[in-house]
């Protein structure tokens, strides 16, 4: 009963077929190929007029199947595999017209109902299907178009209007925490939650927290915090200050005397910056005297941090932050159940999801040395930390460490309590208790990743976008005389250009002109997608963007 349709031009598949007979579910190409002795370089420009062909025809969920021989493809699921520039490069081919690799089998002939393998030019020589792979392609999300952005917020008895910065855009206001959500960051809260209130009464701090903080940040690195000016021409409108920690919260190290500027009716300075933790929040509320001993104060929320491109490097996460005064002398022994709480219920949850228990361990500050992760390290600008929380297959401070903990024998007036404090990374810990290797597949706005985890239940995520392609392009230049390179600030210009889209960036090569002094830096950056098509004219794209954004923005003299 199926209409069958003869010499179709595979290029040209929306001339055959009315508007309302395009939105195929399904197309199949079984082994195509230009005929004759043609080379993988005319076999991948058919390969992408075929793609794009298929995108004029294809319905939104629809798929296409594209059988290729042993080595053909060029991705890792040959074997043995070609050289990538002697493939077909089917992934990047794909990518180009929007496409992205969500499967990938074995093609077996025999499991396909009334398909005969003709063989060679319709020849006895046989047609070789061995080791062949059907690659499976769905459409990717549409690129995002980043649009600037205003965002009021609560600043003490004033609400403000500031614009936020453009790498930040798709990820402010989405609600990870929300009682409605199923991410997995929200799912780890609660089962940790849960768990702590097993051990300790348990108080939710359910007020907004403000996104803006001021004041000086002794000890932190301005490079890495996230500068905010207030919009122009907007004059703060005066309202009546709500309930919770809607004041002006400045920041100060835990342990030292909060600022007393902290009043009603303070101006607001010209400088102000997105929130890079959650401490001075803690710190308001020890302030205000309502902190009874032995309560377990949880706040959460996303965090903010400029930072250097990498797979566990994140320019905002969700943090959460415990807060417990106890008596002086009990803080070790409250530090150790706090922490074998946290230990357990981790890996009870990594082993319900994966089957295997992870390796969780406490380590001393002093053992770590420089050792850090970003987010270790930042933590340890905020102030000092006495311990870390570490997780993985084995201990590893340089990319597993997951929370820090704090003791501040000053922070409340009375001698007798002291306030322990553990800051910890959902995000991180939602990434390695679902096996998810790129922190950006956490801010995806594809369905397919939601969909794989129900409400309240964690599990091991199955990346939908397999072998993405990479780019790599280099990028050298002059750095002015006598002046430092902020080597944060290109990773986060990198990331604005991109749309998230570099995964990484690394110093090739620092050269000193002799008689001038003058110094040059040769980066190798790297284009890669974990979620949606990146072709390799998008990525070139962007590397000329990106040439020009950092002559303009930090100084250098391009090469």
């Amino acid at each position: 009963g199926a209409e069958v349709v003869f010499s179709v031009d595979c290029t040209k598949l929306n001339e055959y077929f009315l508007p309302g007979e395009r939105e195929f579910d399904c197309i199949y190409f079984n082994f195509p190929h230009c005929g004759r002795k043609a080379g993988v370089v005319k076999n991948r420009e058919l390969l992408a007029r075929f793609f794009h062909s298929c995108a004029e025809v294809l319905a939104e969920q629809g798929e296409v199947h594209v059988a290729l021989c042993n080595g053909q493809g060029g991705t890792p699921a040959d074997q043995p595999r070609r050289e990538w520039h002697n493939s077909w490069q089917v992934v990047a081919v794909a990518a180009g017209a929007g496409f992205i690799l969500s499967d990938i089998h074995p093609f077996k002939a025999e499991t396909i109902h009334g398909y005969k393998c003709t063989g060679y030019r319709s020849q006895d020589k046989s047609f070789c299907v061995e080791g062949a792979l059907n690659h499976v392609f769905t459409r990717s999300t549409p690129p995002l178009c980043l649009t600037l952005v205003s965002c009021k917020t609560q600043l003490g008895s004033q609400k403000v209007s500031f614009q936020v910065p453009q790498v930040l855009v798709d990820k402010i206001n989405r609600g990870f925490l929300e009682l409605n959500s199923r991410h997995p960051v929200r799912t780890v809260k609660e089962k940790l939650s849960a768990g702590l209130s097993q051990a300790f009464p348990l108080q939710n701090i359910s007020s907004c927290l403000p996104l803006l903080q001021q004041g000086h940040l002794r000890g932190v690195c301005h490079s890495n915090i996230f500068r905010i000016a207030l919009s122009p021409g907007e004059a703060a409108s005066t309202e009546e200050t709500p309930e919770g920690l809607a004041n002006p919260v400045w920041f100060s190290h835990f342990g030292q005397d909060t600022d007393r500027n902290v009043q009603e009716g303070c101006p607001i300075p010209e400088q102000l910056y997105l929130r890079p933790s959650l401490l001075p929040h803690a710190q308001a509320i020890i302030q205000k005297g309502s902190f009874p001993s032995g309560t377990l104060h949880v706040l959460s929320g996303p965090v903010f941090r400029q930072c250097r491109i990498t797979p566990h490097s994140m320019p905002v996460f969700h943090e959460m932050l415990l807060v417990l005064a106890v008596s002086r002398g009990t803080e070790n022994s409250c530090v150790q159940m706090l922490v074998d709480n946290i230990k357990t219920t981790t890996s009870s949850l990594h082993q319900a999801v994966s089957g295997v228990k992870p390796s969780i361990s406490l380590q001393e500050a002093t053992s770590l040395g420089t050792e850090l992760n970003d987010f270790a390290a930042f933590e340890c600008q905020l102030g000092e930390v006495q311990h870390f929380l570490c997780m993985g297959t084995d201990p590893d401070p340089s990319g597993s460490c997951v929370g820090v903990i704090r003791t501040a024998p000053d922070e409340l007036k009375s001698s007798e309590l002291v306030v322990v404090s553990a800051s910890l990374n959902l995000d991180l810990l939602a990434m390695l208790l679902c096996g998810i290797s790129d922190w950006r597949m956490l801010w995806t706005s594809d369905r397919r990743f939601l969909q794989q985890f129900p409400e309240g239940e964690l599990r091991l995520f199955k990346s939908f976008s397999l072998y993405p392609p990479s780019y790599v392009h280099d990028v050298s230049f002059w750095v002015p005389d006598g002046e430092g390179f902020d080597e944060v600030a290109f990773h986060t210009l990198a990331r604005r250009v991109s749309g998230e889209m570099v995964i990484s960036i690394q110093l090739r090569d620092s050269f000193q002109q002799p008689g001038t002094g003058r110094r040059s830096l040769c980066y190798r950056v790297t284009f890669q997608s974990c979620d949606r098509a990146l072709g390799c004219r998008e990525a070139a794209e962007m590397q000329l963007r990106l040439r020009e954004e950092i002559q303009q923005h930090l100084g250098v003299t391009l090469r």
